[in-house]
C-alpha cells in the first residue's frame, strides 16, 4: 500500500483554489464580499485583460492590523466566526477563511492595509510564498493586487475564456454586487476605463444604473412581510419579460444567490403570462432567520439550503402571484405601480381596481381566505379596515410551522422518520404481496441446468460471474488495474475513444436514413382515404402517406434552402432601431456580430449599445424585437446563430398555409409528382415533428384478419 502523505500547504491551497477560484470572476466576488464584510462604504474595482493580468479592490473599511496580515493569508483564518456554534447564525457574506489564501496559491498577491488608528502596512505572496511586512502609504481601508492569476497552473490557465468573456462576467458580478448592496459607492475600471459607477444612493437608483429607467417603468416595486419572511424589490409587470434568465437577481440574507426552490416559486407565479422562450425580469431582496437556512451547502456560497422548502416556496408564490393577479392582498405587498402597464386581459385588473369593486361588495364574497389567515393588530385606522375587509395574515416562521404540524401530521411524521399511523401498514408489511418470492429463496442454475444452492449468503466473484455469462462484456475497474482477477477477461475490454464512438454513432445514423428509404419504381399507388391519406404498396408493407404533412415538409425543406442560398440585398431604415442590452447580451452580440450581418443586418456598435441601419429585403417586415430576443435566447452560446433556426416557426408557418390540405381531393398526376418529390424518404417528419408516412407490414394486416397468429 502507498505511504499515506501529509499535503504541505502550498499543495492544498492550490487544491482548495480549485473549489474555491475557478475563473477570475469569482476572485472579484471574494475580494468584493470581503471589502463589505469590513464594513466599507466606497469600493473601487480595477481589472486587465479580463483579469488575468490584474484585479485590484479598493476599499475604505476597517482594515487589517500589521500582526494579522500574515494570519489573513493562512487557510482558515476568518474574522467571521471563532466557533462552531457561529455557523447556525451567519451574517457576513464570507466566513469560511478560504478564499484569500485560495488566491494566494495560484497568484502574485499583495496586500495593503491601514486601520484608522495605525499605520499602513503591506505583505507580498508569490504563490503562496510569503515575503516580509513593510510600511506602505495608503488611507484607511485595504488594497488587494492580484497579478498573473494561475500563472503557475497552466492547465487552469488554459481553460479560461477569452480576455473579453472573463470581463463579461466580471462585469455581471460586479452589476449584481450594485444592486445587492445600493448603500455602497461602486466604481468599475475595465483596461483603465470606467463602465460602471454607482453612487450608494439607494435601490432605485442602483436599478437604473444597471437596467435603465425604462426598466424602472415597467416593474411592480413590493414590500411583503409573510410569515417572518421580508420579500422587497422590484419584478416586472404582467407583459414585460426578457429573452433569457440574466435580467433575474435574488438576494437572500444580502447574499447572491441562485436557488431551485426560489426560482421555481418565481417562473410558476408567471406562468399564466409567460410565452414560450420567455422569462420574468425581477430583482428580489429575501430575509429570514438565519436558523432556518444553510449557506455553507457550496463551495463558492452560490446556493443555499432552507429548513423548510414548502413555507419558502409558498411565501413567495402567493406574494407574487397576488400582485400580478390583481388580488385584494396586494394592496399590502405592492409599494409602487409600473407607469406604463399595458394589460392583454381586461380580466387582469390593478389594485386600486380591485379596492374599488371590494368596497362595493360585502366580505363574504372576496373568495376563499387561508387557514393561516387572521385579522392583523394595528393603529392605523386604514390598516385596520383593510385587515377588517381582508383578513390579511401576519404569522412568524415559528407560527407558520407550527400551524402546518398540526394540520399536516403526516408530514410532520415523515419530516421526523416516524412510520405513518396507519392500521393496515404493520399488516400489510407482515403478509408479503401475492406473487412475491423472496430474493434468497429463488435457486441459482448452472449453463447445465443443475440447481447446486439458494441465493442467499452466497456471493459471485468475477470468475464466477464469467464462467456462467461467457458472452458478458467487462471493462476493467481503474482502480483495479492490477487485480489478477481482472487478467482472463483482458482480451474482452477493448479501448474505445470518442472517435471511434462517435463513427460507430454516424454509421448507425447512416443506416438508419437508408432503412427508411425505398425504391419509388417498386411502389404502386392503390389508393386513398378520407381525401387525406395516400395509399401505397411495396413489396410486403403499405405505406400510408399524410398528404398534408408530406407537401409541408417538402415546402419547409425548399425554403430552408432558399433562405440558405439567397442573394442578400439590404433595405435601408428611416430610423435605426436601438438594442437595448445588458453586458451580458452586449457581449453576446459582439462574439457573433458577424453572423448576423451575414444574414443581411447591417448592425453598428452606437456606444454601450447597438442599432441596426438595414436589413434583408426579403425580411423587410421582420419583428425584430421578437428576431433578436430569439437570438439572446441562447446567450451562452451553445448552438451556433443561423437564420434559418430562428426563423424555423415562420418557415414552418409558411410551408403550412402553402401545402395542400387534408380533405382536398388531388389529381392522380398531383399523387404522382407529390410521391416523386419524397425521393422514397419514408422517414420524413413535418416541421411541427407530426410523422408524414405510417408503415403497416403485410403480417400486421394478415394478423387482423386472423389469417395467421
Amino acid at each position: 500500500m502507498p505511504k499515506i502523505n501529509i499535503l504541505p500547504a502550498k499543495v492544498y491551497n492550490r487544491i482548495a483554489a480549485g473549489e474555491v477560484v475557478d475563473r477570475p470572476y469569482s476572485v472579484v466576488k471574494e475580494l468584493v464580499e470581503n471589502s463589505i464584510d469590513a464594513g466599507a462604504t466606497e469600493i473601487e474595482i480595477y481589472i486587465e485583460q479580463g483579469g488575468k493580468q490584474l484585479i485590484r479592490v479598493v476599499d475604505n473599511g476597517c482594515g487589517i492590523e500589521r500582526e494579522d496580515l500574515h494570519s489573513a493569508f493562512l487557510p482558515h483564518a476568518t474574522s467571521k466566526i471563532a466557533q462552531a456554534e457561529d455557523l447556525e447564525n451567519i451574517v457576513t457574506l464570507g466566513f469560511r477563511g478560504e478564499a484569500v489564501a485560495s488566491i494566494a496559491a495560484v497568484s502574485k498577491m499583495t496586500i495593503t492595509s491601514k486601520t484608522k488608528e495605525g499605520k499602513c502596512y503591506s505583505l507580498h505572496s508569490d504563490g503562496g510564498e510569503l515575503g516580509q511586512i513593510t510600511e506602505a502609504a495608503g488611507e484607511k481601508g485595504t488594497d488587494v493586487c492580484v497579478e498573473m492569476l494561475f500563472f503557475n497552473t497552466p492547465v487552469r490557465l488554459g481553460f479560461l475564456k477569452s480576455d473579453k468573456a472573463e470581463e463579461t462576467d466580471i462585469t455581471h458580478f460586479v452589476s449584481r454586487f450594485i444592486l445587492n448592496r445600493p448603500e455602497i459607492a461602486f466604481t468599475y475600471y475595465v483596461n483603465g476605463k470606467k463602465q460602471l459607477q454607482s453612487f450608494g444612493g439607494g435601490v432605485e437608483e442602483a436599478l437604473v444604473g444597471v437596467y435603465g429607467a425604462s426598466t424602472l417603468a415597467q416593474c411592480y416595486q413590493i414590500d411583503a412581510d409573510k410569515h417572518g419572511i421580508r420579500i422587497r424589490g422590484y419584478i416586472g409587470n404582467q407583459n414585460f419579460f426578457k429573452p433569457n434568465k440574466s435580467y433575474q437577481s435574488v438576494f437572500l440574507n444580502g447574499r447572491y444567490i441562485q436557488n431551485a426552490t426560489v426560482s421555481s416559486a418565481l417562473s410558476n407565479a408567471y406562468t399564466s403570462y409567460m410565452m414560450k422562450r420567455q422569462y420574468p425580469f425581477y430583482v428580489l431582496y429575501i430575509d429570514v432567520p438565519t436558523e432556518i437556512v444553510d449557506v455553507n451547502v457550496h463551495p463558492n456560497k452560490a446556493d443555499v439550503r432552507f429548513a423548510d422548502n414548502k413555507i419558502i416556496y409558498g411565501c413567495i408564490y402567493s406574494v407574487i402571484s397576488a400582485v400580478l393577479d390583481g388580488q385584494t392582498k396586494a394592496l399590502d405587498y405592492v409599494v409602487r405601480q409600473p407607469s406604463s402597464t399595458v394589460y392583454a386581459d381586461d380580466a387582469v385588473k390593478t389594485a386600486e381596481q380591485v379596492v374599488v369593486e371590494v368596497q362595493e361588495k360585502p366580505q363574504e364574497k372576496l373568495g376563499y381566505v387561508s387557514m393561516f389567515d387572521k385579522p392583523k393588530k394595528s393603529t392605523s385606522d386604514t390598516d385596520a379596515k383593510r385587515q377588517t375587509v381582508f383578513g390579511i395574515t401576519t404569522l412568524t416562521y415559528e407560527e407558520a410551522q407550527r400551524e402546518m404540524e398540526v394540520s399536516a401530521p403526516a408530514f410532520t411524521a415523515k419530516k421526523q422518520g416516524i412510520e405513518l399511523p396507519f392500521e393496515d401498514t404493520e399488516k400489510a408489511a407482515q403478509q408479503p404481496a401475492k406473487g412475491f418470492i423472496p430474493m434468497e429463496d429463488i435457486p441459482d442454475y448452472e449453463p447445465t441446468g443443475e440447481v447446486y444452492k439458494p441465493r442467499k449468503n452466497s456471493k459471485k466473484t468475477v470468475e464466477d460471474l464469467h464462467k456462467r455469462f461467457p458472452d458478458l462484456y467487462f471493462k476493467r475497474n481503474v482502480l483495479q488495474v492490477d487485480d489478477p482477477a481482472f487478467a482472463h477477461v483482458q482480451e474482452n475490454v477493448e479501448a474505445l475513444d470518442s472517435f471511434a464512438e462517435n463513427k460507430r454513432l454516424l454509421e448507425e445514423l447512416d443506416k438508419k436514413n437508408k432503412q427508411n428509404r425505398i425504391d419509388v419504381s417498386s411502389c404502386v399507388y392503390v389508393g386513398k382515404m378520407f381525401n387525406t391519406y395516400l395509399i401505397y404498396e411495396c413489396k410486403d408493407d403499405i405505406y400510408i402517406i399524410d398528404q398534408h404533412a408530406a407537401h409541408e415538409r417538402l415546402i419547409f425543406n425548399r425554403l430552408k434552402q432558399q433562405m440558405a442560398n439567397r442573394q442578400v440585398v439590404q433595405q435601408p431604415m428611416l430610423i435605426p432601431y436601438e438594442l437595448s442590452l445588458n453586458v451580458f447580451e452586449r457581449e453576446f452580440i459582439r462574439e457573433h456580430i458577424s453572423e448576423i450581418r451575414e444574414m443581411g443586418f447591417d448592425l453598428e456598435e452606437n456606444g454601450e449599445n447597438f442599432a441596426v441601419h438595414a436589413i434583408p429585403l426579403d425580411l423587410q417586415h421582420i419583428d425584430l424585437k421578437a428576431f433578436f430576443g430569439d437570438i439572446l435566447n441562447d446567450i451562452d452560446g451553445y448552438r451556433a446563430i443561423r437564420l434559418t433556426d430562428i426563423l424555423k416557426d415562420k418557415l414552418a408557418s409558411a410551408a403550412c398555409k402553402a401545402a395542400v390540405k387534408g380533405g382536398m381531393d388531388l389529381t392522380r398526376e398531383e399523387i404522382d409528382a407529390l410521391f416523386a418529390l419524397m425521393d422514397g424518404d419514408m422517414g420524413l417528419k413535418c416541421p411541427h415533428g407530426r410523422p408524414v408516412v405510417v408503415k403497416m407490414p403485410r403480417t400486421e394486416l394478415e394478423k387482423m384478419f386472423k389469417r395467421i397468429v
